[in-house]
């Protein structure tokens, strides 16, 4: 079995796979402080509710966007499950995409997963839109370069913004207006028609300028906790790959494994 563990800025994801098959998932808050011997009195009790036991896991490997995080998490494999984990982007875990940017080394771990990810099951271009603490937009060309993309706030981001610099605006929760007008009659709709439907506003039009920038047709992947929500609002999505980040990691995984 393969442990992938994804390390992002708001939340750590361990993901136990047969092959591709994911068999558990599970996310705890990301907290770089968080010892290697902590994570695992949780993870440990986690896999054993689904009766597995850690001699089970015959290959582990992380990605992140946490630097701090890493060293923890590779104490977790080395010294719970004895295994020397891969790490996404080095080594035998190497990318094997081109990744035609000015600073490639500054992309971040997820973004070239996904990348690898979006590629593998999907041909042609490629954009990718993942909604995590930031909301991504990458570029996948129809030969698996990674050409660039755009970093916007995430919609939690932008709504911490707008609460915590006002006086009297209330915290709101993410979700569709009820409603399809677009003029709130009160405080709450008001503020969730600017965060949601601005957030739609904002992808369709990034979308269209990268799309005609492109000047090829090129497929529209979304992933991240909010895809489906803003799948339901617009049509500029092809395809909703919640799995997209650990399906990226097992492809990377599985051609580590055979070098």
């Amino acid at each position: 079995m393969l442990l992938a563990i994804d390390a992002g800025n708001t939340n750590v994801v361990f993901a136990l796979l047969e092959g591709r098959t994911i068999k558990g998932r599970w996310r705890i808050a990301t907290d770089p402080r968080r010892t290697g011997d902590e994570y695992a009195v949780w993870l440990m009790q986690l896999l054993a509710i689904r009766g597995v036991e850690a001699k089970q896991v015959t290959q582990i490997i992380i990605s992140t966007v946490v630097p701090r995080a890493l060293h923890n998490l590779e104490i977790l494999a080395r010294h719970y499950f004895d295994i020397e984990p891969l790490i996404a982007g080095q080594g035998k875990a190497d990318y094997r995409i081109d990744i035609d940017v000015d600073q490639p080394s500054s992309l971040g771990a997820d973004r070239a997963v996904n990348a690898v990810a979006a590629h593998d099951k999907h041909a042609g271009d490629l954009i990718v839109v993942d909604f995590g603490t930031a909301t991504t937009f990458d570029v996948i060309d129809f030969n698996g370069a990674y050409k660039g993309g755009i970093i916007a706030p995430g919609i939690n981001l932008s709504l911490d913004a707008l609460v915590g610099n006002t006086a009297k605006l209330p915290r709101i929760a993410i979700e569709a207006p009820k409603s399809s007008s677009v003029v709130g009659r009160n405080t709450e709709d008001q503020m969730l028609i600017g965060v949601f439907w601005g957030y739609v506003a904002m992808m369709e039009g990034l979308i269209a300028r990268i799309r005609a920038e492109i000047g090829r047709p090129a497929k529209v992947i979304a992933t991240g906790g909010l895809a489906v929500l803003f799948d339901e609002a617009t049509n500029i999505f092809d395809a909703v790959d919640a799995d997209l980040t650990i399906d990226g990691l097992a492809i990377i995984a599985e051609r580590a494994a055979s070098k």
